[in-house]
C-alpha cells in the first residue's frame, strides 16, 4: 500500500489503517517516504513556464475587458424587449457610475489585486525552480526518515549548490496560532531555515540560506511568525547525507 499511499490514492478506512501501521513499521515508513519524495520531485519535473509576455498580457485586459451588451435582431414582440433591455442597460450602466463615483479607486484597486496576485505567482514559479534545482541535481543525496505521527520526511541536499530541501508527506496541522520552523544544525547550534506552510501536511520546502557545512535539519513548534531560536524541543532532527 505505499505506492497508494505516496500518491494519496487510499480511501479513508485504508488509510487510518495504514497510517497506524506505519507508526510502528520502519521500512513501511522508510519505503512510503521515499516513494512520496519521488513522487515529488516527478511532479515538480513537470512544471510548465507561464509563456512570456502573459504578465503585460492579463494587466493590459484588466482595464479594457468588459461585458458584452445584447445583440442579434429582433422583430415584434422580441424587438420591444430588446428596446426594454437596452433602457435596462442604461439604467443599470448609470448605476454602475454612480456606484463607482461613490467608491473612487475600485478600477486602481482591481488593478492593485491583479499586480500581487501575478507577483505571487513569479515567486511561487521561482520557488519551485529553486526546489526543483536541488532534486535534480546530479550530486543530489537524500536521507529518510520517521517523524512523529506516522509523518514521513525526506531532506535532499546538494552540496555543489550549497543548498537543501526538506520534504514531509503526512505532517500533522500545528495548533492555532502555530507553526513549524525548519533549522540547520550548525554543530549543536540551531540556524533558523524558513518556515512550513501550516495548512499543508504534505510539502516541498527549500531551506532559506546555505548549507554551509550544517550537519543536518530540525523542525520545531514555533508561534506563527517564527522564532530568532528554537522554543521548544525539535519534533525531528535529521542529520545530512555523506
Amino acid at each position: 500500500m505505499t505506492g497508494a499511499y505516496a500518491l494519496h490514492a487510499l480511501p479513508d478506512a485504508e488509510l487510518t489503517a495504514f497510517e497506524h501501521h506505519l507508526a510502528s513499521c520502519e521500512p513501511c515508513a522508510q519505503e512510503a517516504a521515499e516513494l512520496s519524495a519521488t513522487a515529488a520531485r516527478l511532479g515538480l519535473a513537470v512544471t510548465v513556464t507561464p509563456p512570456a509576455g502573459m504578465r503585460e498580457q492579463v494587466l493590459r485586459r484588466v482595464g479594457s475587458v468588459r461585458q458584452e451588451p445584447p445583440g442579434g435582431a429582433s422583430t415584434g414582440r422580441t424587438r420591444h424587449a430588446a428596446v426594454r433591455a437596452r433602457l435596462l442597460s442604461r439604467w443599470a450602466l448609470a448605476a454602475c457610475l454612480a456606484v463607482a463615483a461613490a467608491l473612487g479607486g475600485t478600477t486602481f484597486w482591481q488593478h492593485q489585486r491583479a499586480e500581487d496576485a501575478l507577483r505571487q505567482a513569479h515567486r511561487a514559479q521561482r520557488g519551485t525552480e529553486a526546489i526543483t534545482a536541488v532534486l535534480t541535481s546530479p550530486d543530489a543525496r537524500t536521507r529518510t526518515a520517521a517523524l512523529r505521527g506516522g509523518a514521513s520526511g525526506t531532506v535532499v541536499v546538494s552540496r555543489k549548490r550549497d543548498q537543501a530541501v526538506f520534504l514531509v508527506s503526512g505532517m500533522a496541522r500545528p495548533a492555532a496560532g502555530k507553526v513549524y520552523q525548519l533549522w540547520f544544525d550548525d554543530g549543536g547550534t540551531m540556524r533558523a531555515a524558513g518556515l512550513m506552510d501550516p495548512d499543508r501536511t504534505d510539502q516541498a520546502v527549500l531551506l532559506h540560506g546555505a548549507v554551509d557545512g550544517a550537519s543536518g535539519v530540525g523542525v520545531t513548534v514555533e508561534p506563527a511568525g517564527g522564532s530568532k531560536a528554537p522554543t521548544s524541543a525539535p519534533l525531528a532532527l535529521l542529520g545530512f547525507p555523506a
